[in-house]
């Protein structure tokens, strides 16, 4: 039995298997050794207990692919519908710039081409499967649930800061959910390639939102958004990224969970682990300690906290993506139920 060969083959599907085993090298003295310490016969059983304990609860806690693109075609669902609901309505783009308009224009067109792109790979092989159809009527940008509950952004529909605000906070889920779920595509890489190239470009819609509305949304605010400082970061250019928790996110109190930790909040050896935006640690190390005192030298007050906060950005899983992503769809509807 060839061991190392066991090894690479599982390795083509789940790269990360030397760090659910032990480290490289050990990996290697432990199964050069295996066969001249047990009996032929039992070399298999001790096999399987490594691979066992390697990927214990790996079934309960990770998705199948085509549930992950199931699971990302109702986001971009959500996200398409959003944009071509607000785009629509003259209260909102009457209280933008053209330039402005012209951007988020170029999203709306981006996440439809998202919604195209998923249910394309879903329908056809290796999948066969029938694409989760989410019609817009499902939808509720106010947050109040198809008026079973109170609304939580009210004027979403009627007020360009609002919509922009809910804009941001939807990209900012996308980003964090494509992250979160690229574990769970990584038997297949021509879909978690194309899994990440999706993810660059939610990031990318978060940035030019953010820039927008820390900028200013009419003009002289369209261009003023590229080159001049606000209240918020005397001195320099609006920040058009995240930092920390970016204060719970535009409307505080309600995308708090945007921002925060998922499930589980705390890691476990059966679990993956999803730190808050906050978060300063990335493989184990501390960032904060790593950066020399040059590098913190002319940073904001937070000094090395913010700079490692803002370095990286932290995955979230499908669990708390979709008590986000429900505060957007009517409950009794089919979409709604998708989310559960």
């Amino acid at each position: 039995m060839n061991f190392l060969h066991i090894i690479s083959e599982i390795e083509k599907v789940d790269p990360e298997v030397y760090g659910r085993l032990n480290s490289r090298r050990r990996v290697f003295q432990h199964l050069g050794g295996l066969g001249g310490k047990l009996a032929a016969a039992a070399v298999p059983l001790a096999l399987g207990s490594i691979f066992t304990r390697a990927y214990a609860g790996a079934a309960a806690t990770q998705a199948t692919v085509l549930e992950v693109l199931n699971f990302a075609l109702v986001l971009e669902h959500l996200e398409a519908n959003f944009y071509n609901a607000g785009l629509a309505n003259a209260a909102v783009t009457s209280g933008l710039s053209a330039n402005n308009v012209a951007a988020l224009n170029a999203i709306r067109a981006d996440e439809n081409n998202h919604v195209a792109f998923l249910r394309g790979v879903i329908s056809a092989p290796p999948f066969n499967a029938t694409p989760a159809s989410p019609v817009p009527a499902d939808f509720d940008f106010t947050g109040a649930q198809g008026g079973t509950r109170p609304a939580l952004f009210a004027d979403v529909l009627a007020n360009p800061a609002t919509f922009l605000a809910v804009a941001q906070a939807l990209e900012d889920t996308g980003v964090r959910a494509y992250k979160g779920g690229a574990t769970d595509l990584m038997s297949n890489k021509t879909v978690l390639e194309a899994a990440l190239n999706i993810h660059s470009v939610e990031a990318r819609h978060a940035a030019r939102i953010r820039t927008m509305r820390r900028g200013g949304l009419t003009p002289p605010g369209d261009r003023a958004s590229l080159v001049a400082p606000d209240a918020a970061n005397p001195g320099g250019s609006p920040k058009s990224w995240v930092s920390g928790r970016d204060g719970n996110g535009p409307a505080p109190g309600k995308t708090d969970a945007v921002y925060g930790p998922g499930t589980p909040a705390a890691g476990a050896v059966t679990n993956i682990f999803y730190p808050a935006e906050d978060n300063v640690k990335q493989a184990a190390a501390d960032i904060t300690t790593l950066l020399s005192a040059a590098a913190v030298a002319g940073l904001a007050a937070a000094g090395a906290a913010v700079a490692a906060t803002e370095s990286f950005d932290e995955p979230l899983d499908m669990a708390t993506v979709k008590a986000i992503a429900r505060n957007f769809v009517k409950p009794g509807t089919p979409t709604f139920a998708l989310l559960a």
